[in-house]
């Protein structure tokens, strides 16, 4: 099971849970497994498709930036850590 962890910006869909641990080999199924058990997540972070991800997240695999996006592998006991691009001015 992949830990993802839940930025401050998603923990109103999870019930105020800051990690979920989520079965999934590839970084689309843990994902929907996430989705699965808090429904909303997958359409706050997948592009309009549903087949990519939002261009204004990124996701770390371990200690990797997703560069596979959701066809990125995930090992059993990764962390995932969803990060919200900051911007500013």
């Amino acid at each position: 099971m992949a830990t993802v962890f839940i930025p401050a910006q998603l923990r109103e869909l999870t019930g105020g849970a800051r990690t979920v641990d989520v079965p999934g080999e590839t970084l689309g199924e843990v994902l929907a497994a996430l989705d699965a058990r808090h429904a909303g997540i997958k359409e706050r972070l997948l592009h309009d498709e549903g087949d990519a991800l939002n261009p204004y997240i990124e996701v770390a695999v371990g200690d990797e930036i997703a560069s596979l996006g959701l066809l990125t592998p995930v090992g059993p006991k990764t962390e995932v850590h969803i990060l919200p691009n900051v911007s500013g001015g």
